[in-house]
């Protein structure tokens, strides 16, 4: 009997993948919720997340809708992955296998790393040829590292038009999670058992001890960029340490979305990245010395938008607040002031804390700039616009951060409470006047046609 030859994984036949399996041309375990191994190990790790894959419906759909996995089928899970006759020294962290009427229609590649290990670009690209050669377009890279969007991927690799290169970092994932535990939202786990199994996971991959961790400290090249700007030295596109700040700062914005993500419920997403992005922020950083972010929540009065000055040291967060537009200047002024006064109301310890740091801005029509005051000299805004017409209000925060802002984990710290201070004590109490419905104009002219009728 002569000895059939792997040379396709997509398209197999599910019988033939078992005997593959049986002959030893390829060599696997099932994923186990409850691994034999030990607590922090990345194999455990990866058993533990592939098994809550297959155990839990609507974590499973979120994960395979952002890699684009197909999600009809049968999907099978495994670990610890080789084959032997394609390459006999890589041994892949995760697979699963999607099965249509006994053919495999689709299939995913993990490589998982915990702790400070990060993922490891020649690993990458032997997984990469492994999957050409099997026809598996679909490859994942799971670590504690963050990248701006999920497309992008913390090492610089140069990516086959055939394959699909995702990247989650631990926190997204348990984010993903906590979210599905949220009564509130209209995705939540619906059945019992499997809510019971997802917040068992959730506890495990919060612990320390399982290796996961979230963001805690920006590149190296913050501070040295932070500190050169101070000393007015001079910034050129091809400086390293700006690329390296800005690429922190990016992921930064987007630790700072799964925090508000968690706070809140529903799912924040930070302004969306490609290939281009790290190369314009650059450019602007080169030019105007501040980079910028934004944190889109949904339902809100408006984006948050945040800016951080290297010039000055400052971070600032602002909302757009669409004012009443059947009133006068002085009337849309005092709309805003009441909606303020609403904040403190609701949030007084927040706002209070924050009422020094903040700056009312109005956009002013055909002006060329934002006319701003502070907050506590909001009485002279009536004078400046008596004349003029306010086409919306900027209610911002900002912070000066001093030393804070070149230090690599204080500056996290300062801006993430700025963030969750900003948004209780001011944002999440905020709504745009909207104009009414138009009304039923009742006369004498329209009761007549009524009672002929």
């Amino acid at each position: 009997m002569i000895k059939k030859k792997l040379n396709k994984l997509v398209g197999l036949k599910k019988a033939d993948f078992d005997a593959f399996v049986k002959e030893g041309q390829i060599k696997l375990r099932p994923a186990y919720l409850i691994p034999v191994l030990k607590t922090g190990d990345e194999m455990a790790l990866t058993s533990i997340f592939l098994s809550t894959l297959k155990l839990v419906k609507e974590f499973r759909d979120g994960i395979f809708r952002d890699i684009k996995m197909n999600r009809g089928g049968k999907a099978f899970y495994f670990t610890e992955v080789s084959f032997p006759e394609i390459d006999g020294a890589s041994r892949i962290d995760g697979l699963v296998i999607v099965v249509v009427s006994g053919i495999i229609k689709d299939a995913v590649v993990f490589e998982m790393k915990n702790k400070n290990h990060g993922v490891d670009k020649e690993q990458i690209e032997r997984y990469i040829s492994i999957c050409r050669k099997l026809g598996i377009k679909n490859v994942v890279t799971v670590s504690n590292e963050f990248v701006a969007d999920h497309t992008l991927s913390p090492i610089n690799i140069k990516i086959p038009k055939s394959i699909h290169l995702c990247h989650f970092s631990w926190t997204y994932i348990l984010t993903r999670g906590q979210l599905l535990l949220i009564k509130k939202n209209d995705f939540n786990i619906k059945d019992e058992d499997q809510v019971e199994i997802m917040r068992e996971v959730l506890t495990y991959l919060d612990n320390p001890a399982s290796g996961v961790s979230g963001y805690s400290q920006m590149k190296p090249g913050w501070k040295e960029l932070a500190e050169n700007v101070k000393a007015q030295k001079p910034l050129r596109m091809s400086d390293e340490y700006i690329e390296d700040a800005v690429v922190s700062w990016h992921e930064e914005e987007k630790h700072m979305a799964l925090l508000l993500s968690r706070k809140l419920g529903v799912l924040v997403k930070p302004s969306p990245k490609n290939k281009d992005s790290v190369k314009n922020d650059v450019r602007r950083l080169v030019k105007e010395n501040f980079i910028t972010g934004v944190l889109s929540i949904k339902n809100s009065v408006s984006d948050i938008k945040v800016i951080c000055e290297f010039e000055r040291r400052i971070v600032s967060m602002s909302v757009r607040i669409q004012p009443p537009l059947d009133k006068k200047s002085v009337g849309r002024i005092s709309w805003m002031v009441k909606q303020l006064e609403n904040c403190k109301k609701k949030s007084e310890l927040v706002f209070e804390t924050l009422s020094k740091h903040i700056w009312i801005e109005a956009n002013i029509k055909y002006a060329r700039e934002h006319l701003k005051v502070r907050l506590s000299d909001i009485d002279q805004l009536v004078e400046l616009t008596r004349t003029s017409e306010i086409q919306a209000f900027h209610i911002v925060a900002i912070k000066e951060l001093g030393v804070s802002f070149a230090s690599n984990k204080k500056f996290i710290q300062f801006v993430e409470k700025l963030a969750l201070d900003y948004y209780e004590g001011i944002v999440q109490h905020l709504k745009n006047w909207t104009k009414p419905a138009p009304r039923l104009e009742q006369n004498e002219h329209v009761d007549s046609i009524s009672t002929s009728l």
